[in-house]
């Protein structure tokens, strides 16, 4: 099977598979507030190094305190540590938000660039948070590889890399662009639920049958 018709069959398959697990924190964001730029910035920033458990519960605390830049920057650095706990670096990340508010404030009018460059350019933001701001706020393509994504692409045999920078460009090539946005919500619900970091799920996958189980040594 060509690697191009086996990623959109693996797609197809784990659309239905997937129906019934909670979607990610940034498209929950989405479902309850729309395409904002700066919410899902925001959620972005809080959600790294976080498991969205935790993460999107502190997103929706904070926003009802705060929903734009301005707002952001009135709540004391303190309190702001506090609104975002447990969040992982909750410290470092209320430094961070107040920082990026400045930014926005100051260079591009409140507004969240819809551009990677000047999305790469803001404090704490990566190629990860950039990507995935371009998708679901601006309805850019953009392929965002977080962990989920670069462990279970390489599982599958469609990649073989080291580095989520090398799965991203390894993915565009076999991956048309109308699929990147979706691809990251499909697999970080498949990595959270069923293809797990230590002793995936394999016996209960549908996927199963065109995966190469690269670098699985233990399963259930």
């Amino acid at each position: 099977m060509h690697p191009e018709e086996k990623v959109i069959k693996i797609i197809e398959i784990l659309r239905k598979a997937t129906a019934h697990m909670a979607e990610p924190a940034s498209a929950a964001i989405v479902r309850k507030y729309g395409p904002d730029p700066f919410l899902i910035l925001v959620s972005c920033l809080l959600s790294l190094r976080t498991k969205d458990t935790v993460s999107l519960p502190a997103s929706i605390r904070l926003f009802e305190h705060a929903k734009t830049p301005e707002q952001l920057l009135l709540i004391p650095s303190l309190l702001l540590q506090k609104i975002i706990y447990p969040v992982g670096f909750y410290r470092v990340k209320a430094k961070n938000l107040h920082t990026v508010s400045q930014v926005l404030l100051a260079q591009y009018g409140g507004k969240v660039p819809g551009t990677e460059g000047e999305l790469l350019k803001l404090p704490g933001v990566g190629r990860k948070t950039a990507n995935l701001v371009l998708g679901e706020a601006f309805g850019i393509p953009a392929l965002c590889v977080d962990t989920h994504v670069h462990r279970i692409s390489n599982r599958l045999g469609l990649v073989k890399t080291g580095k989520p920078e090398e799965t991203e460009a390894a993915l565009k090539k076999v991956l048309p662009p109308s699929y990147w946005v979706e691809y990251n919500r499909l697999l970080v619900m498949w990595g959270q639920n069923i293809c797990v970091p230590i002793s995936p799920f394999c016996s209960r996958c549908p996927v199963a049958p065109l995966c190469e189980r690269v670098g699985v040594t233990r399963s259930r």
